[in-house]
């Protein structure tokens, strides 16, 4: 007569090395299977031991010093970087720092003017401001609407603190009771140079939100 007998299956995963340092572990999970029917009497019990390598179960658990077999390769030339490599940390050079953080340069009366396709490039770097030409000479021009007089003058201030430091200054004109222009040119090359643009950045970073006219509100 057939019996039902109970298969318990106990797996013994021996790890054969060490990992990390540690000693080897003997990990048992218990397993219960369906009873199963066949042939025999009693019950029967399985011990399976398997040896598994941690790397393949575990799986990769980032850096480890190097085998002998892979020092004597020399893996390490492949790769990009090595042991004694030397790090620095780099000051961005001044093409790589915006216009605003720039400080304007001595100009000399020999240096021509920037051209017409470097300025139309640049123009793009400052906001609000275009780019004019008056009697073949390229010039800079900002023009703000602001509440009334007394927030023109305001401006005015604003943009005399911020230049001043910069040793470059634009023409600054008062227009209307609440109109104020602002140009840019170095005159000394008869046209535009760096510092222009400069200047102009910095001057994008002033606050005008206060300044400028309420807007309506309709009920």
């Amino acid at each position: 007569m057939a019996t039902a007998c109970n298969l318990n299956l106990n797996l013994n995963l021996n790890f054969n090395h060490a990992f990390l340092g540690m000693h080897p572990k003997v990990m048992t999970w218990p397993t219960r299977v369906p009873s199963l029917s066949g042939g025999g009497n009693g019950a029967a019990s399985l011990v399976v031991t398997r040896a598994i390598d941690a790397n393949q179960f575990l799986g990769d658990f980032g850096a480890r010093d190097p085998f002998p077999a892979e020092l004597e390769s020399s893996f390490g030339d492949k790769v990009l970087g090595y042991g004694n490599t030397e790090h620095k940390i780099l000051i961005p050079n001044i093409s790589a720092l915006s216009l605003a953080q720039q400080d304007c340069a001595p100009i000399s009366p020999l240096q021509p003017p920037i051209s017409e396709q470097d300025a139309q490039m640049l123009i793009r770097k400052v906001v609000g401001w275009r780019l004019v030409n008056e009697e073949g000479k390229h010039k800079l021009q900002c023009l703000w609407k602001l509440r009334d007089f007394k927030s023109g003058v305001e401006l005015i201030n604003r943009i005399s603190k911020v230049v001043e430091a910069t040793g470059h200054f634009p023409n600054i004109y008062l227009e209307q009771p609440n109109q104020v222009r602002a140009e840019l040119w170095t005159a000394s090359i008869g046209g535009l140079s760096m510092n222009d643009f400069i200047v102009a950045a910095k001057i994008d970073e002033i606050k005008t939100s206060d300044l400028a006219p309420k807007k309506r509100v309709w009920a």
